[in-house]
């Protein structure tokens, strides 16, 4: 098609719909839904591409309006065609993966519940709690999301006390270790003390847990407790039985049995309602319960057979091959369960079954499982309706025509001026979304030390913030191009409320500015006022009749705080820089770079001055010249005696 043709959906253009329809072939593959703007709209797989794709334009009163919207929007139908089913499967999981389609069925990462990190990535691997998923190198490995928090920081403080493991993310000396590798919590690592495959050895032997894998790992544990004690070496045997005996407590204090037998299987059960569904899958491993993991969707976003389908196929895709169970129960017959069957079992090496159970102690876990995602969707409600009261509330307050679903909060932090920084917090449905946040520097060049102007630099964020949606630019209509049904606003990010920290005059110069770029009709702005917190509104000498307490104002309030903690935060680090930089400032010819290079490899400037010449001549980027005049500059001469 060229480029000058003009795309319309395919429902209007039935010639071309029925043409499309018979060059898809009926093999096993992944399809793709474009719009007219050649955005994806929704990645599927099918055994049969052709009768799958035919049957999205098939009259179906019972069709999820959800999907019928989409089918309205199909301009343009693409195929991959793969060997098998299974291959259509992986690489249906790998797409989603990369373009993040619209329409497709995909779990909400709100940060509800944690995951455990091991970074295999590191040459000794360290474990973490993070709600951060993937923010690492692909070697790094993540157990969960796990829905009991406390659990998992319970058996995470065991872990550390059976295993001697990597403490702190960075040494804390620079030259000798940590109180913690005395008192025999730690093997030393940040000295390389202990070797790299000794260490990791270890690091899998902690991994097995998370995987539950302990009955496994009990007994590996026995053999080589059995193997030192042959060889007399019983201070070590008397280690490793102290492990066993821990992990065995851990079993049994932390962990919930259930009358079954050795069969390894999870089980998998959701509750929904007209918006939220919460997903509960319980690991069972030699008939006890090891871990419960928590996903959340779109109720809206498919049938719960379909719903369960990508949360098994999300879940198993990150998981190694030694973690998938022999049995998957399930609460819903799965769309294609067939196709999943034989995807999960290609990757395990062996047979893996999934199955509706119907009676007996399976249909018993199903429905414990199914008890365990009511009481996760009762929580999530309460979560929901109180952000909902609160953005009705200030929908009312403000007189806005809609719930404000994504507001913006803006603060400003300097000490007299010097080092001036900007923050923008994102609250979207009434929830931080941390990934929008946003740091600024102030460039103003009048906002220095000993003169601050919160006005101006106000302003300055504003204008740098909507700038890509100035309207007063003759190109704006170049830049908005690639709007859609979907996205009406490129980006998507366009805010429905903006509030500024601060008052009348803070939000003067940003309505001026605004007015500038042709945007007041289009932003909504307000302030809030840090005494008395009161909100002014452009335009008005006087606050609104508001209380405290009321949800919206509230709402208000958590998000002037946040701006103000991730302003204040940001400020602190800027200055900290600073501070570290200012005596290296003072060495001629020692660029910002280099002094970045200095700081990377000695952590701080006390340890830079009691480096050697030579220790300073080994960092990347410093010459012997350089390395010469920077421990001149740590250790100056005496001054010879004139006298003398």
């Amino acid at each position: 098609m060229t480029a000058s043709t003009k795309l319309v959906p395919l429902l209007k253009d039935p010639d071309r719909l029925e043409a499309r329809l018979k060059e898809i072939p009926p093999e096993p593959g992944v399809y793709f839904m474009r719009d007219v703007t050649d955005q994806i709209l929704y990645i599927g797989k099918s055994k049969k591409l052709r009768s799958r794709v035919r049957s999205y334009f098939r009259e179906d009163p019972d069709r999820n309006p959800r999907i019928a919207l989409m089918v309205m929007q199909i301009a343009e139908i693409e195929f991959i065609v793969t060997d098998t089913e299974a291959e259509a499967l992986a690489l249906e999981a790998n797409l989603i993966k990369q373009h993040q389609p619209h329409f497709n069925v995909l779990l909400k990462d709100d940060k509800k519940y944690p995951y455990l990190c091991i970074t295999w990535s590191d040459e000794y691997p360290r474990m973490f709690i993070t709600r951060k998923r993937h923010l690492g190198k692909s070697k790094d490995r993540y157990y969960g999301p796990y829905v009991d928090v406390f659990a998992l920081r319970s058996t995470l403080r065991l872990i550390k006390r059976i295993f001697p493991l990597r403490q702190r993310p960075q040494p804390l000396f620079k030259d000798r270790p940590c109180l913690n590798y005395d008192i025999g919590r730690c093997l030393g690592v940040c000295q390389k003390l202990v070797s790299t495959d000794e260490y990791r050895k270890m690091m899998q032997k902690v991994a097995m847990i998370f995987q539950g894998r302990t009955k496994e790992l009990e007994e590996v544990l026995t053999l080589q407790m059995e193997k030192a004690a042959e060889e007399l070496n019983f201070e070590y045997a008397a280690r490793l039985r102290d492990q066993i005996k821990a992990i065995q407590s851990l079993n049994a204090d932390q962990k919930v049995a259930l009358p079954d037998d050795t069969v390894s299987r999870d089980a998998i059960a959701l509750m929904s309602d007209d918006h939220h569904a919460c997903i509960q899958l319980f690991q069972v491993r030699a008939g006890r319960l090891v871990g419960r993991l928590g996903f959340v969707a779109d109720a809206q976003s498919g049938t719960p057979g379909a719903i369960l389908q990508r949360v098994l196929e999300e879940h198993y895709s990150t998981v190694e091959a030694v973690e998938i169970p022999a049995e998957i129960l399930t609460q819903h017959s799965l769309p294609e369960q067939e196709m999943l069957a034989t995807f999960l079992s290609e990757r395990k090496g062996r047979k893996v079954s999934i199955d509706v159970p119907q009676r007996q102690t399976k249909a018993d876990l199903i429905e414990m499982v199914e008890r365990n995602a009511g009481y996760e969707l009762a929580r999530t409600q309460r979560f929901a309706d109180r952000n909902n009261q609160a953005m009705l509330d200030l929908a009312t307050i403000l007189d806005l025509p809609d719930l404000p679903h994504r507001i913006e909060g803006y603060d400003i932090s300097h000490i007299q001026g010097s080092d001036a920084v900007a923050s923008q917090v994102v609250f979207i449905d009434g929830l931080p979304a941390k990934q929008h946040y946003r740091h600024y520097k102030i460039k103003n060049p009048t906002v220095r030390s000993g003169h601050s102007d919160d006005f101006a630099s106000m302003a300055e964020v504003i204008r740098r913030r909507f700038r890509k949606y100035d309207k007063s630019q003759e190109d704006h209509l170049a830049k908005n191009r690639n709007s859609s049904i979907l996205n009406p606003k490129p980006d998507g990010d366009f805010p429905d409320l903006v509030m500024i920290d601060g008052g009348k005059g803070q939000l003067s110069a940003v309505v001026e500015v605004l007015r500038d770029m042709n945007l007041l009709e289009d932003v909504k702005v307000v302030s809030l006022a840090k005494q008395r917190e009161e909100i002014f509104l452009p335009g008005e000498s006087l606050p609104l009749v508001t209380e405290a307490e009321q949800p919206g104002v509230q709402l208000l309030r958590r998000l002037r705080d946040e701006a103000h903690r991730f302003a204040v935060s940001f400020h602190r680090q800027q200055r900290s820089d600073r501070m570290r930089r200012s005596r290296l400032d003072e060495i001629p010819g020692l660029g910002h770079h280099r002094q970045k290079q200095l700081l990377a490899h000695f952590r701080s400037i006390d340890y830079l001055r009691e480096a050697s010449l030579q220790q300073i001549a080994e960092v990347p980027g410093i010459g012997t010249k350089m390395a010469q005049q920077i421990y001149d500059y740590f250790h100056p001469q005496p001054l010879e005696d004139p006298i003398g």
